[in-house]
């Protein structure tokens, strides 16, 4: 079992974090924090394997958390967790041992693949001597994302994070004739936008009654780093 610590100062993504981690075979999401500090503590009573870091903390970068555990001594992996896109910090990242990084939003299914590529690498550089460059190349290898999954066909990023913002200002839910009102489209193109969140694990549907007839479908937005 992998043990994690998930660093991240929202609670309510903290908590999406530790949940999509524990759905992961061989994941366990043992310890939060919430500030560097808190993460800190932690690391000094608790053997971890893998942070989970927010690199935006209230006291400070998380690369400078990074920064100072490795200056300890932990050997603790880290995989980045922000929606920071500037490439000079990721490559500081990188240089600090940051074997991944998981860009804000997120579904569980790309960090489910992130999780199990570091499981693999784990495996493939276990304790041991390379036969030759080859071997040394594959383990390297399992670290490497594949090219951004592509929407089903029909399917825009613009529209699918508008339809998502529609559901975040929702807590109660929508039906699809509700979310297609606040998002400006049809209801059958709300609709299939509403199910491929659901499909990708960031919304849940369930049946409102209290009507005649059929009762509708109400989406609401799973608790995600979105």
């Amino acid at each position: 079992m992998i043990r994690v610590l998930v660093v991240e100062d929202d609670p309510v993504a903290a908590d999406a974090h530790v949940l999509y981690v524990n759905r992961v075979p061989g994941f366990e999401a043992t310890e939060k924090a919430h500030s560097a500090a808190e993460a800190r503590r932690v690391l000094d009573r608790t053997p971890i394997d893998l942070i989970l870091l927010d690199l935006h903390l209230p006291d400070g970068h998380g690369l400078q958390l990074a920064r100072s555990l490795r200056a300890a001594g932990h050997p603790t992996d880290v995989i980045a967790v922000t929606s920071a896109r500037d490439l000079a910090v990721v490559r500081e990242g990188v240089s600090l041992g940051v074997v991944q990084y998981v860009l804000k939003p997120f579904t569980f299914a790309t960090l489910r693949d992130r999780l199990t590529r570091y499981a693999e690498f784990r495996s493939a550089a276990a304790d041991g001597e390379a036969t030759g460059q080859d071997e040394v190349d594959r383990a390297l290898a399992t670290l490497r994302a594949p090219g951004p999954a592509a929407l089903p066909k029909g399917l825009s990023g613009p529209t699918l994070e508008r339809v998502v913002r529609t559901l975040r200002a929702a807590p109660d839910g929508l039906t699809a004739t509700a979310a297609a009102q606040a998002a400006g489209l049809s209801r059958i193109t709300a609709r299939r936008y509403l199910e491929h969140l659901v499909d990708t694990a960031r919304a849940a549907r369930s049946p409102q009654y209290g009507h005649v007839g059929r009762p509708e479908l109400v989406y609401r937005r799973l608790p995600a780093p979105e």
